[in-house]
This record gives C-alpha cells, structure tokens and sequence, in this order.
C-alpha cells in the first residue's frame, strides 16, 4: 500500500501562529528545495488559511514556511478586522438599523466584527493558481478546506485535488470538489457571530470547527493512511474549585469556543484510536470489506496555556477593540479564552511561533520517525 500522509492544521483564530512554529522545527531537516514532506493538506479556520498558504508552496517547503512564519511575525489586529472607534461604530450601528428591517429587505451577515480588512491580505498574499500547479507537478496530491453549511447543517469540505479523487457525502457531512479562493478561506475562519456568514454558490456557509463531527474525515477520504495534526487545544488551569457567582458572558463564549475548536477533533482523535485497536483483530480481508484502513496519528498540541499567554498581551489589542471586549465582561485579567483567538498581534502570536517550534523540538524523535527523516 502505498503511503499517503496528511498534514492537519486545526482550528483557533490567532492561535494559529503556534502552527508555524511546528514546521519551522520540521523544515529544518529537509533540503532548501525539497518539497513538502505530506500529499495532502487540510485545514480548518484560521488553520485553512494556513494549509492553503503550505499548498501554495508545496514545491518549495522552505519558502512556505519562511513566508507564513513572516506574515505572523508582522500581523496586527487591523489586517484581521476593522479595529478604530470610527469603524467599529459604525459597523454595529449599521447592524443595528439593518436588524430593524423587514424580513423581504436583503440584510448582510450579522457580526460583531468586520472582517472585510482579512479578504485583502489573503488576495494580496495567496496565489491560488499554484495550487492547480502543485497537483499538476504532483507534489500536491489534494488541499481540503473545512466550512459548515448554514443550509443544510452539513459539515463541507471543499478540496481541490487530483482527478481520481471523487466525492463523497456521509452522515451529515461531504466533499465537494471546488476550485479554492479567497471565499473558501472566509468562509471556514468566520467564527460564529464573532465574524460574518460567506456566500458560496447558492449557500452560506460559516467556521469550519461548527458542524464538524469528523474533522479526520476529510483527510482519510482523500486517501491518507498516516496523518498529522496541529491540535490548538491547550491545557487549562485546574477549575475544581467551587466558583462563587454564575459564570460570565466571557465565560460561556470562551467555552463555547473551545469546544467548537477543540472537542470534536480530540474526540475524533479517540475514535481513530479505537479503530486502530479494533483493527488488529480483523483480517487484511475484512478491512477491505467494511472499507478500513489502519491510520497512523501523530498530535502536537501546546504545552502551554495560550489563553494565560494571551492574558499578558491584552493591552496589545487596540483600544477599541478592548473597549468592545470589555462590554461582555473580558479584561486583562479574566481566564476567557476569547482573547487568545482574538489577539491578532505580533507580540503575542510571536510567542506562540516559539512555543510551537519548542514543543515541536520536544517530540523531534516522533516526528522524524513520521516523516521518515535519517
């Protein structure tokens, strides 16, 4: 059998940069001019916006991860979403008046935030047509990105990949093949409410961590038997003790968040676990049978608590935007997570890029080991 692996980068707005850090540890021991060492790239959220920009440059490891690793290095909150006073205002003014219309008047997206200023930096930095190049050459076998679809409740990924790669649709979610842009990438990071809903075709779709009950699902389809996942879900400080009042605002929206990016890939993570278990007491002919195949994992997640990290850049954020953020109760010194996804700032997203590449040196062994490196 022939070995296909995959390369997943998962869910977590400004959280993401941590993944950068990783490759940045595993590009060291390939040539400058090697191509990546993984087929097929899949992403999720901020982290499709990652997977694209690796697939852009899938000829060239090196120049891929030397151009992310800059462009979050040098990001502020401005390239992400509107941040002034002047913009902020009038955005949720707008969306104010906008919900006092009737239903039969077309009204935009609802959102707290206008992210129209991410739209111009991913068309100013990602060349789309390299990603029809990079199969063609076939150091690219397939690139999936992850949206869910407000529609039909489905989970969708879009992929663009070589032509024996056909379409598949299983419980409430499915594969569509697509030729991925901008729009694709607005779509999977549009963090419910927090971010505008996108119009695709004849749908609209919104974050790719919503509805996604099998976020390994979209690699295994286009053919991996070995994948690799940046997981963004990082420990958190012990909460055992009794708390004194109702939880916040900034809270529940931090848990929600969490367990929008976090839990179903970490349970997804246990359920392969356990088919890889079950598969070992199954013959090479029963596997076929039912369609399984043993998938071999590896998961590097931080060993740090990004939203603690977070908590110590807060005054990065622009004033505006804290301003904002503090009207539901978040500041510098609250344990919600929204900050750490929000936190578009490269102070804080710099430190993540190191303890990315730190972790990542941690389990160096591993990695070599996966991607077969002497």
């Amino acid at each position: 059998m022939t070995t296909q692996t995959a390369l997943v980068f998962g869910g977590g707005g400004a959280r993401a940069a941590y993944q950068v850090g990783i490759l940045k540890a595993i590009v060291q021991f390939y040539p400058r001019n090697h191509a990546i060492p993984f087929g097929i790239v899949a992403g999720t959220s901020a982290g499709a916006i990652n997977a694209t920009s690796i697939a852009t440059h899938a000829s060239c490891f090196h120049l891929g991860v030397r151009k992310l690793e800059w462009v979050w290095r040098h990001i502020h909150a401005a390239q992400v979403y509107q941040c002034s006073h002047f913009q902020i205002g009038k955005h949720l003014l707008n969306k104010l008046l906008t919900g006092l219309q009737g239903n039969h008047i077309y009204r935009e997206a609802p959102s707290l935030m206008n992210n129209e200023p991410l739209r111009h930096l991913l068309n100013q930095l990602i060349d789309f047509k390299r990603i029809d190049r990079n199969i063609h050459h076939q150091v690219l076998t397939a690139l999936s990105i992850d949206t869910s679809s407000y529609n039909s409740g489905r989970s969708t990924s879009f992929f663009q990949g070589q032509n024996h790669i056909n379409n598949w649709q299983r419980a409430n979610r499915d594969g569509t093949r697509a030729l991925i842009t901008t729009e694709h990438l607005m779509a999977s990071s549009a963090i419910p409410l927090i971010f505008p809903s996108i119009k695709l075709k004849q749908g609209y779709y919104g974050d790719g961590s919503v509805h996604q009950l099998s976020p390994l699902s979209s690699p295994i389809h286009l053919g991996a038997n070995k994948i690799m996942v940046l997981n963004l879900d990082s420990p958190h400080k012990s909460m055992s003790k009794a708390m004194s009042q109702h939880p916040s605002s900034a809270d529940i929206g931090g848990h929600l968040l969490d367990t929008i990016f976090s839990d179903t890939l970490n349970s997804d993570l246990e359920r392969l676990t356990r088919v890889n278990q079950t598969l070992k007491y199954m013959t090479k002919e029963q596997q076929q049978t039912h369609h399984l195949r043993p998938i071999e994992t590896l998961v590097i997640k931080p060993s740090e608590d990004l939203t603690d990290i977070a908590k110590h850049y807060f005054s990065d954020i622009p004033p505006a935007v804290r301003l904002l953020l503090r009207t539901i109760g978040i500041n510098k010194n609250s344990d919600s997570s929204i900050i750490s996804y929000l936190l578009f700032e490269k102070n804080y997203t710099g430190q993540l890029i190191d303890l990315g590449y730190q972790d990542a040196m941690c389990q160096i062994d591993e990695i070599k080991q996966f991607f077969a490196i002497g």
